[in-house]
């Protein structure tokens, strides 16, 4: 009675079993030791065409139909075999009489005593399992033509250490070809230098653990002594085992370049510069880049605070990792949150899937948040709490996401000014201002304006084919170097494409410039009386520069942000914070 029951349940429990894959492409079906079918899941349904009411109780060489059913049955062949399981390809019959090749894996079935009691079998269409494996080699072709096109030098080793792999950029760097290097020793292979490296790749693949930012030298094949920056870590298969080890070098020679050569020049990236101010800035970007603290970047709208931010990330060890930039003055309160720091499926109306935010786009890189001054009282708990553990909770959810982000702010408010009128958390202030970084504005600068306007037509003549000018009027210089640009570099850049455009031959005439700057300047005029004429009223506030404006274009907004330089819903919070309607 006792083998009977036990029989009776282990068919039971791999029925039971064979459900699981009922919303697969796997078809599995179990028979007993007289090879009568006692289930039949839905994908053995799909691929047979038989209901599984109309087969339970058959025999499965009624189904099946092929040679070896007729011949020497597979289901005996591995319990006299005493095996546990048996593949093969085998041609059948479907209900209709088609024709199609399955793999098929068959197992004995047995009860507590070694009796056999039945069996479980489980097939696939060929060509699902075919095209498996092509898709397998696809990806292990994509994924080698994508580390071949990283700018980081990337190879992988065994446990003893023989090269499996070695990208273009480690060919570029090392200078060795990889047919020289695949399959020896990279202890070898490299230099006495490099041994080093090799010594820590070892250790990683000894205890586990990564080795990240190690700085040494390499010598090249070629006798050059390079500068690096190599990381190095296990590699594990999907049961944990380590079974080799990758490292990643980076060749840091440019970098050593910039800050030899930074005092002598007035360019950095996109950055342009002779003043002292801009000088000092760029003398500590490589300094500021090489390290992970919160940067805070203040200055006027305009003055380049997203290319600072930019120029720092490419710089810095995260260069190839997402550079992603949020305006925290962009979005209305309650689309913030989410657009920061992502929801789950059904955290509010609309959310039927789980969305992540910035913050996890960000992940391994940098996080840009511009116009941090705007930032709600309500989020700015919790940006704290990412800066402090490095975790949040996305909308929605009870569980914590961490994240490894490096944050850059940016404002063009005073934030101490904020913190004291209560407008801004005093302890998110001390976080965030661990670097602080101010650009100046425009026309605290002016002996860089040639520079930049020379800069900016060349980016402009690159751009754009039908751009012809290369230079500019004595004329129209005076009114550009005698402007105070209250937009900066934003309102100089736009000045100039506007001039750009209209001008259809060499030289940037008075013509040229926007009507604003022509209409108040006349050849008879005094340069004293253009400057007073453009520029703006310096104890003039922020609101009735607003307001003027806004009467200007009949309180149309979208002109009047264009004139100030700032998107519409920053101008819709200002107005609404000086009660302008």
């Amino acid at each position: 009675m006792g083998i009977k029951a036990s029989r009776k349940e282990g068919l039971l429990c791999y029925q039971q079993l064979s459900a699981i894959f009922d919303d697969l492409q796997i078809g599995v079906f179990t028979v007993d030791s007289d090879r009568r079918i006692t289930s039949f899941n839905r994908a053995a349904e799909l691929l047979t065409g038989y209901h599984e009411k109309d087969v339970l109780g058959r025999y499965c060489y009624q189904i099946f139909r092929n040679d070896l059913c007729y011949g020497e049955c597979k289901f005996h062949e591995a319990v006299e075999a005493e095996q546990k399981s048996l593949r093969f390809d085998v041609e059948i019959k479907d209900r209709y009489n088609e024709k199609r090749v399955i793999t098929k894996i068959v197992m004995p079935l047995y009860d507590m005593t070694r009796q056999v009691i039945g069996c479980i079998e489980i097939f696939q269409d060929y060509s699902v399992f075919e095209e498996l494996i092509n898709r397998i080699r696809y990806n292990e072709r994509q994924l080698k033509i994508i580390l071949d096109n990283v700018n980081i030098g990337i190879f992988t080793v065994t446990r003893g250490g023989h090269i499996t792999f070695f990208n273009t950029m480690a060919e570029s760097i090392s200078g060795y070809d990889r047919k020289e290097v695949l399959g020896k020793l990279c202890s070898i292979i490299l230099d006495e230098d490099f041994k080093k490296g090799a010594s820590l790749l070892k250790d990683s693949i000894t205890d586990g653990r990564p080795r990240s930012n190690k700085k040494g030298l390499l010598t090249t094949k070629d006798g050059r002594v390079i500068p690096i920056q190599a990381n190095y870590m296990a590699l594990r298969n999907e049961q944990g085992r380590i079974v080799g080890g990758l490292a990643t070098i980076q060749d840091l020679s440019l970098i050593y370049q910039l800050n030899r050569a930074i005092r002598n020049r007035y360019t950095f990236a996109d950055m342009i510069g002779k003043e002292p101010a801009m000088q000092k800035i760029f003398e500590i970007i490589p300094v500021v880049a090489d390290s992970d603290a919160t940067v805070l970047i203040e200055g006027r709208t305009g003055t380049g605070k997203d290319l600072l931010a930019k120029v720092i990330h490419n710089v810095s060890k995260r260069a190839n990792k997402p550079f992603v930039k949020v305006n925290c003055a962009a979005l209305p309160d309650n689309l913030l949150e989410s657009e920061m720091f992502g929801y789950v499926k059904g955290a509010f109306t609309g959310a039927d899937r789980n969305k992540p935010g910035r913050f996890q786009e960000a992940d391994g890189g940098t996080i840009f948040l511009d116009e941090i001054g705007d930032l709600p009282l309500s989020l700015q708990a919790k940006l704290l709490r990412v800066l402090e553990d490095r975790e949040f909770y996305p909308l929605g959810s009870r569980k914590t996401t961490k994240v490894d982000v490096r944050i850059i702010a940016a404002t063009n408010q005073g934030l101490e000014k904020l913190v004291k009128e209560n407008g801004f958390r005093e302890d998110l202030f001390y976080r965030l201002n661990v670097i602080r970084l101010e650009l100046p504005p425009l026309k605290e600068r002016k002996g860089d304006i040639p520079l930049l306007i020379e800069h900016i037509m060349k980016r402009f003549s690159g751009l754009r084919e039908e751009i012809r000018a290369r230079k500019i009027s004595e004329e129209a210089m005076e009114i550009l170097l005698n402007y105070d640009y209250p937009g900066n570099i934003r309102e100089l850049e736009n000045i100039l494409e506007h001039a750009l455009i209209l001008s259809q031959d060499e030289t940037i005439e008075r013509k040229h410039l926007p009507l604003f700057l022509q209409k108040r300047f006349s050849s008879n005029r005094s340069t004293k009386e253009l400057v007073d004429d453009l520029t703006p009223n310096r104890h003039s506030s922020e609101k009735d520069r607003i307001l003027e404006t806004l009467k200007q274009h009949n309180w149309h907004r979208g002109k009047t942000a264009q004139e100030l330089n700032i998107d519409r819903t920053t101008l819709w919070r200002k107005m609404k914070k000086y009660n302008l309607s």
